[in-house]
């Protein structure tokens, strides 16, 4: 990489650009599918670090508008977009990703591997995490569909969901927060459903934060008429914009919220009134199951949309992953430019040791976030793995995101501080990203509880020792001290969780913190040793990492950034 020959990170393939996804997509792809995925992320690369970066600007300075009622005062409940949009949006549906590359997927006869699908919303998020965010919703409410929905939805309503053009798109939405609060839904959720006297079933109240609100397809959650407090009575419902006579279905949009970010993405507050619901059963919710009461077949809807929120948490981690990379690689050119005391950036030993460990964490970050994305649920293990550590990752990489990007426009100075640089909307995006999906703090507990389990611990110490067996048999000597770093730290973590047994409910809330930080931090020093196998600049990448975040007494002296910086930063060998 040499930095000093570009002028931008717009303009450029950031697929080409990233030696660190490419080395990932390697590690992760199955081999039948490399070629195919090598391609496809090489023009997605192309199209998103040009034409998608630009028109991100201008849709940002030109955000989506509320147009509620015609020159008659007719309720038209309308967003209307910079044309920007239509044309970012088109240009993805065409290369597959509004339909997560279903044309593909039939051409090939097979499935699109998960490192793929999150490796691309990686590469958009570092353009438009808003236009990510709502196609993420779009996949993920098809997901549902596809599992849940009626017979008499569900066929149409997946051939829109997962259309390969634009014209014939069905955008999905997510309404999950209410006035009172976006975690206690067991409490806040006020939402009713009815059954009608047809036999249809009728949601009425408010959603106080929608994003993608003008979507088609919407899930939400509401309580069934004469249901009993608490979550588990929630039911899951499928709500369409329009009825199937096209007639508008009882969904009022009140305002726009005025974001601080993510303005890509309309969001608001959503009034329904008598809105056609379809409840989303699992088995033995057919014909004849108890619809709107007690503990029937729309009860316990919540831990079915968790299913969705599970996997968008993989995806809003993505999109402080996409940020961090942004602003990484906008901070390497600028280092590569600008003059300082007669020297370059990149040749003043604080600057070069900041953006040594700025990278140091984004590699990190990406093996922690591209491991946890691919692993493979087929076996029971693999899938308790990724429910212990998804939780975990969407913390550490959403806060990164934010930290990269605050780093960026210090780094730019006055200019960072300016609209007209760019660099602010990075910063305003990413921090919307620690609150998408579930706050740090809900974050954290989700951990705690996965971590109580002795199957689930079981399941996380034999990931790190196997990746740590790994790279001592096979890693360079050198390595050893700081893999020693990490074996302590396992260690440590597993003491810690042990224990949670004499902690009562409080302290261990407060406790959920350190455990999760812990694990995202013991899991990455271990995958990043795991990967350094038999390559000495990610080796020195791997021992920078174990040094400031699992050593007692965090390394800031250390030569690594100082002499070998600048090889590290270019992704050059080194002997």
């Amino acid at each position: 990489m040499d930095y000093a020959s570009l002028e931008s990170a717009i303009g450029l393939n950031w697929w080409d650009v990233d030696p660190n996804l490419q080395r990932a997509v390697r590690h992760h792809c199955p081999a039948e599918d490399l070629a195919w995925a090598q391609s496809k992320l090489s023009d997605f690369g192309a199209l998103v670090g040009d034409r998608i970066a630009r028109n991100a600007d201008i849709i940002d300075a030109n955000p989506p508008k509320l147009r509620r009622y015609d020159r008659w005062a007719n309720e038209v409940n309308e967003i209307q977009y910079h044309p920007a949009t239509f044309d970012s949006k088109d240009a993805l549906w065409r290369i597959g990703y509004g339909s997560n590359f279903a044309a593909d997927r039939e051409a090939r006869g097979r499935r699109t591997p998960s490192i793929v699908r999150m490796a691309v919303d990686y590469i958009l998020s570092q353009a438009d995490t808003g236009l990510a965010c709502g196609v993420g919703q779009t996949n993920g409410a098809a997901k549902m569909v596809a599992r849940y929905a009626p017979d008499e939805v569900r066929e149409d309503l997946m051939k829109s969901l997962l259309a390969d053009c634009l014209e014939n798109a069905t955008d999905g939405a997510m309404f999950l927060t209410e006035r009172d609060s976006g975690s206690d839904l067991g409490r806040a959720v006020h939402c009713t459903a009815r059954e009608g006297d047809d036999g249809q079933v009728y949601v009425s109240g408010e959603k106080w934060f929608c994003s993608n609100m003008d979507g088609d397809a919407i899930l939400l959650l509401a309580r069934p008429e004469g249901a009993p407090e608490g979550a588990r009575s929630l039911g899951l419902y499928l709500v369409p914009r329009l009825r199937r006579d096209g007639s508008p279905n009882g969904i009022h949009l009140r305002r726009l919220k005025d974001k601080l970010g993510t303005r890509s993405v309309p969001s608001g507050e959503v009034v329904l009134e008598d809105a056609l619901a379809y409840p989303m059963r699992g088995k033995g919710g057919g014909e004849g199951a108890k619809r709107t009461s007690g503990e029937g077949a729309d009860a316990r809807g919540l831990n079915r949309m968790m299913e969705m929120v599970n996997g968008t948490r993989l995806g809003v981690a993505m999109m402080g992953l996409g940020i961090a990379r942004r602003c990484f690689l906008e901070s390497a050119i600028w280092a590569h430019h600008r003059m300082a005391k007669g020297r370059l950036l990149v040749d003043l030993p604080l600057v070069r040791q900041g953006l040594v460990d700025l990278l140091v964490d984004l590699e990190g970050s990406m093996a922690l976030g591209f491991a946890t994305a691919s692993i493979d649920n087929s076996e029971k293990d693999d899938r308790t793995l990724r429910r212990a550590i998804t939780s975990a990752t969407k913390a550490r990489l959403s806060r990164f995101g934010v930290q990269a990007a605050t780093y960026a426009v210090e780094l730019h100075g006055g200019n960072g501080y300016c609209e007209d640089w760019g660099l602010t909307r990075q910063l305003r995006d990413a921090q919307c990203n620690p609150i998408w999906e579930g706050t740090e703090n809900i974050c954290y507990l989700d951990t705690l509880r996965v971590m109580r389990d002795e199957y689930v611990v079981g399941v996380v110490i034999q990931r790190i020792s196997h990746a740590l067996r790994t790279s001592r048999n096979e890693g360079f000597d050198f390595a050893r001290p700081a893999t020693d770093l990490v074996l302590r730290a396992q260690e440590q973590l597993l003491r810690s969780v042990r224990r949670l047994e004499d902690l009562d409910g409080d302290r261990a809330q407060v406790a959920s913190a350190q455990i999760s930080e812990a694990l995202a931090s013991t899991l990455t020093g271990a995958l990043l040793f795991e990967e350094a196998i038999g390559d000495p600049r990610k080796t020195l990448v791997a021992i920078r990492y174990a040094q400031r975040h699992l050593e007692s007494a965090p390394a800031w002296d250390s030569s690594i950034a100082l002499e070998r910086g600048r090889e590290i930063l270019a992704y050059e060998e080194i002997d």
